[in-house]
């Protein structure tokens, strides 16, 4: 065995050490993340059952008209507009997050934010090992492009909160996603370091694959707010019909914010990485006319990118229609976010094409 040889196992193992305390810290983030919501007051909640009864006593009576007199002169003032994000929208405040408004509430949180990034810190630090063991971008099989998807997506979340966005509701939602996947990296798609054929040697592999890790990160950060967006929904429409939710329902989704703060994040996020899927497909095209001659074959994985790339214009699309904002747009929203994780994982798995090079 040669010493470079040595060095690059020794590098292998590293990789997988920081794995596996990555997943032991994302760990403990999970169950302080659960801490938050078990131990945040509920002292708060029942923001949004206050706002639509409140809204509907208003339905109710006629609008109040202001009389004001000026010299004499009868001036009547018109009643205040509510200005609505969308047509239908309801006047509900955000809710206080998964920490209820409690400063214990808050304190697990805040621990819990402090274990993600240290989690995340070390998974980076995995997949770097993992690079310097290959001596290549770490993205050359499932298991490489795994970890650093999961390492990405956990990258998002960190940034929205350096940004002072309200997201720290995704905190629970992406631990749990991310221990599944990197579970599922470390025990079916293990795959030991090894050199890439020669069709992947080539500086669009660090174009097109890291462009199409950062968009599948960002693809599932809206995911999941379009998912709690729907259950949100109902949860008001409930309530605005006069009906009750029981006790776990009224707990949890009164500390999400409104369903149109969802349905609003969930678009924003989806729109921002909308051109750079685009410009992912056709760096791809550009990378297989230069490995296989052809820019475009339909490949499967080829298929699969395009019919990702239309069901999400077909949701930004739908989004800015006025009969399909809301909820029809939110499922086919979850609809092309389906398409993109059977491109990836369907498509490697049990589907055959020129993409199979990798392995698992």
């Amino acid at each position: 065995m040669t010493l470079a040889t040595a060095t690059n196992e020794h590098l292998a193992n590293i990789s997988n050490t920081l794995i596996y305390s990555a997943m032991a810290v994302y760990t403990l983030a999970f169950f302080a993340y659960i801490a938050e919501w078990l131990f945040g007051s509920r002292s708060k909640v029942a923001r949004t059952a206050a706002a639509l009864t409140a809204d509907a006593a208003k339905k109710t009576e006629a609008p109040a008209v202001t009389v004001k007199k000026a010299g004499g002169t009868a001036v009547l003032e018109r009643p205040k507009v509510v200005t609505r994000a969308a047509a239908g929208a309801r006047d509900v405040p955000d809710g206080p997050g998964a920490h209820g408004g409690d400063e214990q509430g808050d304190l697990y949180g805040r621990v819990a934010v402090s274990l993600t990034v240290l989690a995340f810190l070390v998974e980076l630090g995995g997949v770097i090992a993992r690079a310097a063991s290959v001596q290549r971008a770490p993205w050359g099989n499932m298991y490489e492009f795994n970890i650093t998807f999961s390492t990405v997506a956990v990258g998002v979340y960190l940034a929205l909160l350096a940004l002072k966005k309200n997201v720290r509701w995704l905190g629970l939602f992406l631990a749990t996603t991310v221990l599944l996947d990197l579970g599922l990296a470390v025990t079916v798609l293990y795959t030991a370091s090894d050199q890439l054929v020669p069709a992947l040697h080539s500086y669009w592999l660090y174009i097109h694959v890291s462009t199409a890790i950062v968009c599948g990160a960002v693809f599932y950060v809206g995911a999941v707010g379009t998912i709690l967006y729907l259950f949100k929904d109902s949860y008001e429409n409930k309530l605005a019909n006069g009906g009750t939710p029981g006790t776990f329902a009224t707990s949890v989704l009164e500390r999400l914010p409104s369903s149109a703060s969802l349905d609003k994040f969930s678009y924003r996020v989806n729109a921002a990485v909308f051109p750079l899927w685009t410009f992912t497909i056709i760096a791809g095209a550009i990378w297989a006319e230069s490995a296989w001659g052809r820019y475009w074959g339909w490949d499967p994985k080829e298929t699969w990118a395009f019919i990702t790339w239309v069901a999400y214009a077909c949701y930004l699309h739908a989004r800015s229609t006025a009969g399909w904002k809301g909820r029809k747009a939110a499922y086919i929203a979850l609809i092309a976010f389906g398409c993109w994780l059977f491109n990836y994982y369907g498509v490697n798995i049990f589907v055959g094409g020129k993409h199979s090079y990798a392995g698992v």
